[in-house]
């Protein structure tokens, strides 16, 4: 125990002696992305711009006139600081690079602050002027020479996410509008693409809240009728530059953000639709991810899927959450007024939860509105969650029963279904794709992340596609019907190899033909559609309307049917503001056909 006190004095004396640097902001910050500084102990002196939950921005009171060094930094404290914005203060503390996560981006684009300080306040300070810059910056990083500092970025910004706007209080923001997902549009590998991707990573910054609390209540940034929108917009913005985390703590994106300094105002560029557009042709085809419809409560002892693990429990977890699930799926099912409607993510547990739906239709809309089709010949698979079909059988007519592709590279099978309208006789098929998460382990696999944009899981969900292919001949042969329409999730974008598959080889991307920007789901600020409708050449004539109807990914999260992170379950959390409406009732947009059928 000597020995240890011992050698805890000499550290202590020689952290006593080490210099210590008086020194400008400019000159701590310097003219590269970290300080030439980092690791000294150093004085300074500047005014208090903006205080976060865990220390304070400050700046120079003058500027060193170099446009290539900030005149701002951030004090770290760990805990609510006691300054306020005009303060004068004396800092001395260690200059750190922090590094908000282990990503390449986040270690190249480390962010300059002050730890282990002790603050004096001096006096009160000048009132510090704002520096106008230019945004998008011209190239990106080039906000490093504003980091910390007070800026105004001018001109109109669109929201482009508000995935994280309720748990942790930021929205992501972008000039020039929506960001569409590179490969949406164009090929991956393509100089395009990459520009692309280039030019939305320079167009987007978050508007943060400065807190590290989690579900704050109130909720920021309170827009038109409560909420912000994806595609909402707010003029200018006055607030203090950083770089960090665009999201949970530790993972994901890490991007410039700004704190603002007063409140910004949103309002309404993207307009609900209250209901999708009416019905064209003679018969609508629908298709819906329903983001884990379980009637089994995800709670302990409860058995899922054909597994009969708790593990494979995603939908609701108390008899009020799947109430609230229900009710806004069967709202968003009753509006579209679809005669046939493919359903994803539903529980793999027999036909029990398409049959819950099917009958709170029925009660909505008179007995016998709405069926489901059959259990497929073939099995539903031994994943947690199946595809379904329902149907109109006043307008429809099944003609035998529903076959499945349970080929062994389908995570889920194929769902097909034969049908008559009018005396024409067509087949449906439902597709759910591998998706791009939870890459797999082994090094050099053809499934990993390449660094494509595509996603990890890419050349299985190719391989589906190509089992996807002959088994629409299959159905073909099978029915004596030629007209094929494919719905569902494929998890790729429009111009990945899994739908390119499938469109250089015959098929037609419906939706793409009446949009030429179509999205049905929101990912780290841009915009697509995973969700698809591709015809066989021989119907896509009939086709006479197609699209996705945007009830849920431009929405805010704390819409849906949770009751967690929100009042009364968290009293610290913001109120509960789940309405039974279709509006969030998953995280994917619905998609309609319209067809004529003489």
């Amino acid at each position: 125990m000597l020995f240890l006190v011992a050698f805890l004095c000499l550290d202590l004396a020689a952290e006593a002696a080490e210099p210590v640097l008086s020194v400008s902001i400019p000159q701590i910050q310097g003219r590269g992305v970290r300080s030439p500084l980092e690791g000294q102990t150093v004085t300074t002196t500047g005014v208090v711009s903006l205080a976060t939950s865990l220390g304070f921005f400050m700046q120079d009171e003058t500027g060193d006139g170099d446009e290539a060094t900030s005149d701002g930094i951030y004090v770290h404290q760990g805990l609510m600081p006691w300054v306020t914005p005009g303060d004068r203060v004396r800092v001395q503390g260690v200059v750190n690079e922090y590094v908000p996560e282990s990503s390449a981006l986040a270690r190249a684009n480390p962010h300059t602050e002050l730890t282990r300080v002790q603050v004096d306040i001096l006096s009160s300070g000048p009132s510090l002027v704002p520096k106008r810059i230019m945004f998008p910056p011209a190239v990106e990083g080039d906000l490093e020479r504003v980091e910390g500092m007070l800026v105004e970025l001018p001109g109109l910004l669109t929201v482009t996410q508000n995935y994280f706007l309720g748990r942790y209080g930021q929205l992501t923001l972008a000039a020039g509008g929506r960001l569409m997902r590179p490969l949406s549009q164009f090929v991956a590998g393509s100089a395009e693409a990459r520009a692309l991707a280039a030019e939305n990573a320079r167009r987007r910054i978050v508007l943060d809240d400065g807190s590290s609390r989690q579900n704050p209540d109130p909720t920021p940034y309170p827009g038109s009728g409560g909420q912000v929108r994806v595609g909402d917009r707010v003029q200018s913005l006055l607030g203090v530059i950083d770089y960090g985390l665009s999201g949970n703590e530790g993972a994901g994106l890490t991007e410039y953000r700004l704190h603002p300094l007063t409140p910004p105002l949103f309002t309404r560029g993207n307009p609900r639709s209250e209901l999708p557009p009416a019905p064209k042709g003679d018969l609508r085809i629908a298709s819906f991810n329903l983001q884990n419809y379980f009637i089994t409560l995800d709670r302990s002892g409860a058995d899922c899927g054909p597994g009969a693990s708790r593990n494979d429990c995603r939908g609701a977890d108390s008899a009020m959450e799947l109430q609230r699930q229900r009710t806004k799926i069967i709202h968003a099912l009753v509006a579209l007024s679809a005669d046939v409607v493919g359903l994803l993510e539903v529980e793999n547990r027999g036909n029990e939860a398409v049959q819950d739906l099917v009958a709170g239709l029925n009660e909505r809309l008179g007995a016998g509105t709405y069926a489901s089709v059959s259990l497929p010949e073939g099995g539903a698979g031994s994943d947690a969650i199946r595809s379904a079909m329902i149907y109109r059988p006043a307008r429809v007519v099944p003609l035998g029963a529903s076959v499945s592709d349970s080929r062994p590279v389908h995570n889920r099978p194929l769902l097909a279904q034969t049908l008559v309208a009018q005396g024409r006789r067509f087949n449906v098929i439902v597709a759910h794709f591998k998706s791009k998460g939870r890459c797999p382990s082994e090094l050099g696999s053809l499934d990993g992340e390449l660094g494509d944009g595509q996603g990890c899981w890419n050349a299985r969900r190719v391989a589906q596609a190509q089992a996807t292919r002959t088994f629409i001949s299959a159905m073909q042969r099978r029915s004596g019907a030629q007209d094929v329409l494919l719905i569902g999730d494929l998890n790729a974008y429009a111009r990945e190899a899994p739908v390119l598959e499938l469109v250089h080889n015959g098929l037609v991307d419906q939706i793409a033909r009446f949009d030429t920007k179509p999205y049905s789901y929101v990912f780290d600020g841009e915009s697509g559609a995973l969700d698809h409708a591709l015809s066989n050449e021989s119907l896509w004539p009939r086709i006479v309307s197609a699209g996705h109807w945007h009830i849920n990914a431009d929405e805010p999260v704390y819409l849906d049917y949770n009751l967690e992170f929100r009042q009364p379950a968290c009293r610290s959390c913001a109120p509960d503001r789940y309405q039974p409406d279709p509006f969030r009732s998953s995280d994917h947009d619905p998609l309609y056909v319209d067809i004529r059928l003489r």
